[in-house]
């Protein structure tokens, strides 16, 4: 809904306008689609949304659109229920280009010397714009490699390159009129994929710059140390030595708060030492900065010690998780599934019941309810198979984000629609897509006017 400032708004200004739109979006979807019978939620603005969605209902007083439902759950996922999530660094394909370079609205800007034209016969001039580029599922090669890990991506192209070349070297053995003709009119998807091709074997090589670089490791390893709960209660000598570098103070900030979330929250002591390095090494800018992600929940005391049981609990980290062939969630995080991802999991198999002890550690209410259709209404899509039985049909789950959602939870969400005894696909909706540096720029964005 390209919303990027809703989760500063609802948590730090007070303003639940944007869970309003949200409400609205939602019931208009469900004038199109139908009423959407289930709906489950876990967090304080989920449960708004859906009050405002019955009042909303209620002021229709029986004037809504006979729709047979299309839609068979809807999860409100309140982002302040799983904060880990966007702060660790992503490592599919889309998600590390988000990281790196940024996407907004499906546009990637890249370097370009990557990009330099290499027809033959031709003076070039170098080019000094970014290359710009699309990214959506309408082009098949990116459809493919979007959602995999990026340990995964060298190989698929490899492939790719093979079998394209395996294409081109067929016009040697088209012999007959017919068989030329038809090497002929293949000639211009061939050169689509090759641009295809060449396109993402740049953006991997630009990718393979950053993820070969030891500093990249070496944040990765503290990464997976705070989400496994090792030495979260003390201070990092890695946060200290990137805030002594004057590192981006993105980077410093997104390992605090993820130390904060692991610890469940962090030592008096710890958090002012934390404050004074950054005021020192950043600049007293910052003091309204670090007061902002107090106020939005990023950072606080320490609290009931509940991290370690909902990460068992929800097996949120996976050892020895498989990157090439996965098998589980984790792999977009290289062994660990976000929390959100973990609930629709659980949600569609065995139910929320199973994992109710866990659901009540998470902060905020937990919603529950069943919509009832407009009188008249069967089953979704209305097909003779439906009202026979609804056992073999793969329902359809919408999930709502609000407050951000980044592109690995939706690769993750997608991964387990595509399995075999799949029982639900995924549909995904969110106020705004992000990932750990720009969620905090949306929340602290007065501070940025001031640097």
């Amino acid at each position: 809904m390209e919303m990027g400032f809703a989760y500063r708004e609802s948590h730090i200004e007070n303003d639940m306008t944007a869970l309003y739109y949200v409400a609205r979006a939602l019931m208009t979807l469900q004038s199109l689609y139908g009423v959407i019978p289930n709906v489950y939620g876990k967090g304080k603005h989920a449960k708004m949304v859906f009050d405002m969605m019955l009042r909303m209902r209620r002021e229709l007083s029986g004037n809504e659109p006979q729709v047979v439902p299309q839609i068979d759950t809807l999860l409100l996922i309140d982002r302040s229920i799983d904060l880990l999530t966007p702060f660790a660094t992503q490592l599919t394909y889309e998600g590390l280009l988000d990281e790196i370079f940024g996407i907004e609205d499906n546009i990637i800007s890249l370097p370009p010397h990557k990009f330099q034209d290499q027809s033959e016969g031709e003076a070039h001039e170098i080019q000094s714009e970014p290359k710009k580029l699309c990214l959506n599922s309408s082009e098949p090669l990116f459809a493919e490699l979007r959602d995999k890990n990026f340990n995964a991506v060298g190989p698929s192209l490899s492939y790719e390159a093979r079998s394209l070349s395996s294409q081109f070297e067929g016009r040697h053995e088209a012999k007959t009129l017919g068989e030329i003709k038809q090497f002929v009119e293949r000639i211009p998807t061939m050169q689509l994929r090759k641009k295809w091709i060449a396109n993402h074997t740049s953006m991997a090589e630009l990718i393979k710059e950053v993820t070969d670089k030891e500093s990249f490791f070496d944040l990765l390893a503290v990464e997976q140390e705070f989400m496994n709960g090792t030495d979260t209660d003390k201070i990092n000598p890695h946060i200290e030595e990137y805030i002594a570098k004057e590192e981006s103070i993105y980077k410093v900030l997104r390992l605090i708060c993820m130390q904060c979330f692991t610890n469940n929250g962090l030592k008096q002591k710890v958090l002012e030492y934390y404050k004074k390095e950054i005021l020192q090494t950043y600049g007293f800018q910052y003091i309204l900065c670090l007061r902002d992600l107090e106020k939005a929940g990023l950072l606080y005391p320490p609290v009931n010690k509940t991290y370690s049981i909902i990460r068992k609990t929800l097996k949120l980290t996976v050892e020895d998780v498989s990157e090439q062939t996965p098998n589980d969630a984790s792999y977009v995080y290289s062994g660990y599934a976000p929390l959100s991802v973990r609930l629709a999991q659980f949600l569609a198999q065995p139910g929320w019941r199973a994992i109710s002890d866990a659901l009540k550690l998470l902060p905020g209410p937990t919603v529950t309810e069943v919509q009832q259709k407009p009188v008249g209404m069967r089953r979704r899509r209305g097909s003779i198979s439906s009202l026979q039985s609804s056992t073999d049909e793969q329902k359809v789950t919408l999930v709502f984000f609000l407050g951000g959602c980044t592109f690995a939870e939706i690769s993750a969400l997608r991964f387990l629609s595509q399995q075999d005894d799949a029982p639900v696909e995924y549909i995904v909706a969110t106020t705004k897509l992000i990932n750990g540096t720009t969620f905090l720029k949306s929340v602290m964005e007065p501070v940025k006017l001031l640097q």
